[in-house]
């Protein structure tokens, strides 16, 4: 054969010519905190350039340039541990007690049933408790799978953070998630840091690292000492852009995040409550259940029980021990029966079905629950404490005057001295955490930030003619003061390149910035005095802007002296005094349409609303006028509007005791919210509260719900609260108001419900084992009863929608009873007449019928059933006496009711060996309807008993 060619195998390594640094070198830059590595890489600067990022215009941002990052060092995601599959559900409902006990009497009927009737009829009974079972099984199983997958669904929507980077020279808001090695990432106070990365320019950054370290002092970032950046972080002072260096995964973060899975078995105080009423009316069943079957036994053994055919049950010594064994099993399988029926299985199960249906609506209605218990604590809520600005106001501002000296400028710069509009455009383009944007020369500008911000930057721009990029480059900013919720101020120390001069820059709130001037300009460039007149007459205007609704801005400004400037430097502060006032603004930030109404709503609902806002006391007095916090035309009391500082340095007596009269709170720091929502905790307020900024956190944890916003909210205040309003409309508050209670009352609705086919189940079957020897309802028809009262009874009454009716109640208090006086009256009412019915059928509904044992057997659980049917259209009103009000809207109930009467006609008519049934006649379906009707008279008549206002409970627990 001739010889084959030869061949040279080679392994191949492709390049990646992109990228000049790989993936574990960034990954360890970071993780090691290591400068001199970073400085053999040449810095931040040679990272970003290995990494084809320009520190300038960030990455193109290209489809290409996307992919190729995501395929050189991953995305921005986590993998997170697998969700729990039905499987994990059933097997969790198979351990639950009453299953357990039911499915050890299924194999014990089963087996006794066969050995005495044969495998062909003697598997029924004991085979029809194991259908049941397993269908309750089935059903509990779907709904905690169903609600599993609405957690998980509800946790994608709560990580997908915005980002604001720059890509393309232009700065844009992304996902968290589609963040990629070599962005530029811009931070600002109260941010998520989305990835590990390095510090690029910035100022006064301080990060709190206490999630990845434990420890709590805040880390400062900079260039030169320490420039490393960690994913999961939060931004407590200042600002920066950062070069991402690792994604999802290769972060540290990441790496944490994978670990962890998401807890949805947090049990609300709701549930509690409810776990411990189970139980509770749990030891009754017991107890019950137990002296039935001493009872049974007793008869059995001392021969007073008998046969079909009329001889006696047990003969001592004579009696098989097959026989005895089978009776004692039935005997045994009777008192199950009672605990089976007893324990409303079907409470939580409505409280989760309730849940999670109102937290799926909610987020349809721009409310996105982080914690269940915020639902149901939201319909006790007694006061709302909200911000002014997004959540009562629109949040898009809009200069709409200038005062320059003592003059209001309307027509722009044209009139102002040139000297003074540069003093201006420095004011604004340096001392900004906001930027400008322009693709060319002839499209519109483009401003991002804070809204306070963009309309400052949009005012200079288009009126004063700011050219942001050229007053940056004839600068030099050398320190900076970021603005902060306590200060209300922001400052930057400058230096300019032409000449070299020193100066400082301060905006903040209007009587602030004042307090710090010692001069002003007027619109000529002429310093003048600020003596007291002048001063009285500046406050004047600003007073006057405030009192029409605008936010006052002042700007201010000082040539700094060398020497002076040297001594500034190191203390590292801003010089705050002998200052020249350059101009004030006044910004319009109008009210929300319908806040007004939504305010009305929850006053009417006897929900407290105070309004707490950082703007001087005239602005938040004319806003809260405006949104009807203050009624026009009443006469205001001097404690309903204080600021701050005054609250704060009140007695602690005297906050007690004027706190519940405070409606408007100006000039406020978060220290005082804080106060605020501790004062009304203690006077006993269920107190609600919204926040966005970072400082809001402590209040927004330390309130019973925290609402914070969702578009201007920080991720540290979404962290910290239990509702995200997606809007940041304060009608939304109200909405979660309305959806809270609703909550509640489809609650209490649900267990007057269970528990009137508790009592009347109990009542007729104890009543029948102890004078007759037998239970009425078999086993099997009471685990029926169980699974549609349970479940289809639980989803009909949990998903009713919330009604204009529950905003006309004032709230439910903390310590109210679950089972109130009105619904012992409706449930005790409607458990006699079925008792009562029941009871005389199973005595005399033979003789009155002139039907066998048998059919008059199936007569007492189709009228049963059918009782609960009717019953449940009385549990949808507690106190109505229309309880047809609003029916046709919730085409669920009614496809129910539909669905509930269907199977039981299945049950009566088709089932009758599954069920232990007979086929009844159209005559005798009448009879059990009509009979089953009279629950909606009586329902209605027992509504006009009048019942007192205080809780039994509390007078048994008087009396013990």
């Amino acid at each position: 054969m001739p010889r084959s060619s030869s061949h040279v195998s080679l392994t191949v390594i492709p390049e990646n010519r992109l990228f000049q640094i790989d993936q574990t070198t960034l990954v360890e830059l970071v993780k090691e905190k290591n400068i001199e590595k970073l400085k053999k890489h040449d810095g931040v600067d040679g990272v970003a350039s290995a990494l084809g990022t320009d520190t300038e215009v960030g990455i193109s941002g290209s489809t290409e340039d996307i992919a190729c990052r995501h395929e050189a060092f991953g995305s921005n995601t986590y993998k997170k541990p697998p969700t729990k599959t039905i499987l994990h559900f059933v097997i969790e409902a198979f351990k639950n007690l009453t299953i357990m006990i039911h499915l050890g009497c299924a194999a014990l009927s089963l087996g006794f049933g066969i050995k005495e009737h044969g495998p062909k009829e003697g598997w029924y009974e004991g085979g029809s408790i194991l259908v049941a079972v397993f269908l309750v099984i089935a059903v509990s199983a779907i709904s905690n799978y169903r609600q599993n997958r609405q957690f998980d669904k509800l946790s994608k929507v709560s990580n997908n953070i915005q980002i604001d980077v720059v890509r393309g020279g232009r700065r844009q808001q992304i996902s968290i998630f589609d963040i990629v090695v070599g962005d530029i990432v811009c931070l600002k106070i109260g941010d998520q840091v989305p990835a590990d990365g390095l510090f690029l320019d910035g100022h006064s950054l301080h990060v709190d690292e206490s999630s990845m370290t434990g420890e709590s002092d805040h880390v400062e970032v900079n260039r030169c000492q320490n420039p490393f950046l960690f994913s999961g972080t939060k931004v407590v002072d200042g600002y920066s852009r950062m070069l991402v260096t690792s994604v999802g995964m290769n972060t540290t973060w990441g790496q944490m995040m994978s670990q962890i899975s998401g807890d949805t078995n947090e049990q609300t105080p709701l549930q509690v409550r409810l776990n411990k009423l189970t139980s509770s009316i749990g030891k009754v069943g017991l107890a019950v259940a137990f002296l039935v079957l001493v009872v049974l036994l007793v008869r059995y053994f001392t021969g007073n029980t008998t046969d079909e055919n009329g001889n006696r049950e047990f003969n001592r010594g004579k009696t098989k021990a097959d026989d005895v064994i089978n009776a004692v099993v039935g005997i045994v399988a009777a008192a199950v029966t009672i605990v089976v029926v007893v324990i409303p299985e079907g409470l939580p199960l409505a409280v989760t079905l309730t849940l999670v249906y109102s937290m799926k609506r909610m987020m349809a209605d721009q409310a996105m629950v982080r914690k269940l218990s915020a639902c149901e604590t939201m319909g006790s809520a007694t006061t709302i404490c909200t911000d002014k600005t997004g959540a009562l106001t629109l949040n898009r501002m809009k200069v709409t005057k200038f005062w320059l000296g003592q003059e209001s400028m309307e027509e722009g710069a044209s009139s102002i001295s040139p000297f003074v509009v540069d003093l201006i455009h420095q004011g604004v383009a340096l001392n900004t955490t906001g930027s400008v944007y322009r693709a060319s020369s002839g499209t519109e500008f483009k401003f991002s930030g804070s809204p306070t911000e963009k309309a400052i930057l949009s005012w200079a721009v288009l009126e004063l003619k700011l050219d942001m990029e050229k007053t940056k480059k004839s600068c030099e900013i050398r320190q900076v003061e970021a603005f902060n919720s306590q200060k209300k101020r922001s400052g930057v120390l400058i230096g300019k390149k032409d000449d070299g001069t020193v100066h400082v820059h301060w905006k903040g709130a209007a009587e602030m910035i004042l307090a710090m001037c010692s001069s002003y300009c007027d619109a000529s460039g002429m310093v003048k005095d600020l003596n007291n007149k002048e001063r009285t007459k500046f406050e004047q205007i600003i007073q006057g802007m405030a009192a029409s609704g605008l936010r006052c801005i002042a700007f201010a400004h000082k040539q700094v002296p060398k020497e002076e400037y040297e001594n500034l430097k190191e203390q590292k502060k801003l010089k705050e005094d002998s200052l020249a006032l350059l101009g004030l603004v006044g910004i319009k930030d109008p009210c929300r349409p319908g806040v007004k109404k939504a305010v009305e709503d929850c006053q009417y609902a006897g929900v407290d609303i105070k309004m707490i806002t950082g703007d001087n006391v005239f602005t938040a007095r004319a806003i809260a006028t405006e949104c009807g916090i203050l009624r026009r035309g009443k006469e205001i009391s001097s404690d309903a509007v204080v600021e701050g500082e005054e609250f704060r340095n009140y007695t602690p007596e005297e906050r007690m005791e004027k706190v519940e009269k405070i409606r408007v709170m100006a000039r406020s720091s978060p220290f005082d919210k804080l106060l605020m929502v501790q004062c009304l905790k203690q006077k006993g307020h269920v107190v609600a509260v919204t926040g966005d900024g970072t400082n809001d956190a402590p209040a927004l944890k330390e309130a019973d719900i925290g609402l914070s916003m969702g578009i201007q909210g920080t991720e540290v205040a979404k962290e910290s609260s239990d509702i995200v309003i997606s809007d940041d409309n304060f009608a939304s508050v109200a909405t979660v108001l309305r959806w809270g209670r609703c909550v509640y009352t489809n609650i209490q609705k649900f267990i007057q419900f269970q528990l009137t086919v508790n009592v009347a189940a109990l009542c007729i079957n104890f009543v029948a084992a102890v004078s007759a020897g037998e239970v009425t309802l078999t086993a099997v028809q009471l685990l029926w009863v169980n699974l549609i009262m349970d479940t289809l009874g639980a989803l009909a009454l949990a998903t009713e929608p919330p009604t204009r009716e529950l905003m006309e109640k004032p709230p439910v208090g903390r310590t109210e009873p679950l089972i109130t006086n009105i619904m012992w009256r409706n449930l005790l009412a409607q458990a006699l007449y079925q008792i009562a019915v029941l009871l005389t059928l199973q005595f005399s509904g033979e003789s009155i019928f002139g039907v066998t044992e048998k059919v008059n057997d199936t007569l007492i659980f189709n009228t049963f059933v059918l009782c609960q049917v009717f019953n449940e259209f009385n549990a949808r009103k507690l106190e109505k006496k229309n309880v047809f009000e609003g029916i046709h809207k919730n085409k669920l109930f009614m496809g129910i009711i539909a669905t509930t009467i269907l199977l039981q006609v299945v049950m009566v008519e088709f089932l009758k060996r599954f069920a232990d049934t007979e086929r009844l006649n159209w005559g005798q379906w009448g009879a059990c309807i009509a009979i089953a009707a009279l629950s909606w008279p009586i329902g209605w008549a027992v509504k006009f008993i009048p019942v007192p206002q205080k809780p039994i409970s509390s007078n048994l627990k008087w009396r013990k």
